[in-house]
């Protein structure tokens, strides 16, 4: 090449700018039908199909898991459930993955989890089941989370026994200054709960010995763990899903983590409805599913739920929360003398029954609205409770919710009866020494927080929105400073 055909050269390459990426090595057309190719790809890889199909695959692993080690299965709700049938499931917990994040290690005072104490003592261990989605070995409230709540357990239940105080935790997972950071918490979360005044005597009562937490992957060599351990009670936590390493399209149809995140593309299909109609669901053509998931939600022989049901707010005898699609007022006559519901329809208000022992809170449309609704409502128990309390010392009362399942409006309301009608050990107080009344002591967020440890003790699934919580906050301690 002569001196003035390299000038040139040289000339074209520092003026033009040279392709840097395969988008600009095609036509414009041709890379947007490349981007929808691969964005079709990937909404068929995540379809409903290959998902249903990818639990079944995992929970055939979990089973395995229960036949070797011989414990009962417990669902990390709400991803958990999907892989274990409803005749394999002794129950549910509610580990929050967020209480395990870097940084926001927690132990909640909103989930305690103590349902699971019974069932660990009566099995001598468990085993608890959640997933993740790709990317990662387990999720994090089984290698964080859990570990967390047996070292604040252990702590307190168990205060003279320091060798089960340590975090334990996967070596695999958590690198030691993680290890070490979420440890130096461990003090300041024991008086957290030892704030809560729990019945330690009857936790101890079921309980003999400390947790010890276990972790089991599909990588894992079964049997593997020593759970025949006469100095604790082993908490496996089992993580149901396969580690994909890949993209899903190269897993042939198979989805880490399938049963994560349903709301986003379950269509309403729950784990209880899959597993009643799995066989009917897995036969469908993925085009038919939507059809049938519909058809299914609005069987009403298909859509009972057991967390739904009523349940006996203890210590106390008389409180009860449930939801009005089992607890239609004016169906069963004489059980509650005292009928609270908290109505989250968007159709109009109803009126005001007849019976002055019923009362309708109507509180829009549910969510954050709602929420802010209630503490417009709360100030209406007063009139209603404080008679009947003349009348009945020992009335039963039912709390319920129109279309939340029981879990956030009407808990809103039953921890402010709670708070302020019934003493510490769940007795009904005098109305004359009522707060409604005459305010005999002050409600701060310690005392609002011990009585809604009673309701998620009796009811785990309860969920109330931090709204639904602000509301009542507010409402109580503007009555105990009198205003």
């Amino acid at each position: 090449m002569d001196e003035k055909s390299l000038s040139a050269m040289q000339t074209f390459t520092s003026t033009t700018a040279l392709p840097t990426t395969t988008d600009a090595l095609v036509f414009p057309n041709a890379s947007h039908n490349f981007s929808k190719t691969l964005s079709s790809l990937k909404q068929a890889t995540l379809s409903i199909t290959n998902r249903l199909r990818s639990i079944e695959q995992d929970s055939l692993f979990v089973k395995h898991v229960s036949d070797i080690y011989q414990l009962p299965l417990i669902a990390n709700e709400r991803c958990g459930s999907w892989y274990i049938p409803q005749e394999d499931k002794e129950g549910s917990a509610y580990f929050k993955s967020t209480d395990g994040h870097q940084g926001q290690w927690s132990f909640s005072k909103r989930r305690l989890n103590l349902q699971v104490l019974d069932i660990i003592g009566n099995h001598h261990g468990c085993i608890v089941v959640d997933s993740t989605r790709r990317g990662k070995s387990m999720p994090d409230a089984l290698s964080k989370t859990v570990p967390i709540w047996c070292a604040v357990i252990n702590r307190l239940l168990f205060p003279g026994l320091p060798a089960a105080h340590s975090l334990n935790a996967p070596l695999e997972v958590i690198g030691p200054s993680e290890h070490a950071q979420i440890e130096a918490r461990l003090d300041s979360f024991l008086n957290d709960a030892k704030a809560l005044q729990l019945d330690l005597q009857s936790l101890r009562t079921n309980l003999q010995k400390p947790l010890l937490p276990l972790w089991i992957t599909q990588d894992s060599v079964l049997p593997a763990l020593p759970i025949n351990n006469d100095d604790n009670y082993p908490v496996i936590c089992c993580t149901a899903s396969r580690r994909v390493h890949g993209a899903e399209a190269s897993e042939g149809g198979y989805i880490q983590g399938a049963g994560d995140d349903s709301e986003g593309w379950s269509q309403g299909l729950t784990p209880i409805l899959f597993w009643q109609h799995k066989a009917k669901l897995m036969a469908t053509p993925e085009e038919e599913l939507p059809t049938l998931i519909k058809q299914l939600l609005t069987d009403p022989a298909t859509t009972s739920n057991p967390e739904n049901a009523t349940v006996l707010i203890l210590p106390t005898q008389l409180l009860h929360l449930g939801t009005t699609i089992d607890n239609v007022p004016g169906s069963k006559p004489n059980k509650y003398d005292c009928t609270i519901i908290c109505d989250t329809t968007k159709s109009k208000p109803p009126a005001q029954p007849s019976d002055p022992h019923t009362l309708h809170l109507h509180c829009g449309t549910g969510g954050k609205l709602g929420s802010r609704s209630l503490r417009t409502h709360l100030p209406l128990l007063a009139p209603l409770l404080a008679p009947l309390l003349s009348q009945h010392p020992t009335p039963k009362i039912l709390v319920a919710c129109s279309s939340t399942g029981g879990q956030d409006l009407s808990v809103g309301v039953a921890l402010a009866i709670l708070c302020l009608y019934f003493d510490d050990d769940g007795m009904m107080l005098n109305p004359a020494l009522s707060m409604m009344m005459i305010p005999p002591r002050a409600i701060d967020k310690v005392y609002i927080r011990r009585r809604l440890s009673w309701i998620t003790t009796s009811k785990p699934e309860a969920n109330p929105s931090r709204s639904t919580l602000q509301a009542v906050n507010a409402f109580l301690m503007r009555r105990s400073e009198g205003n």
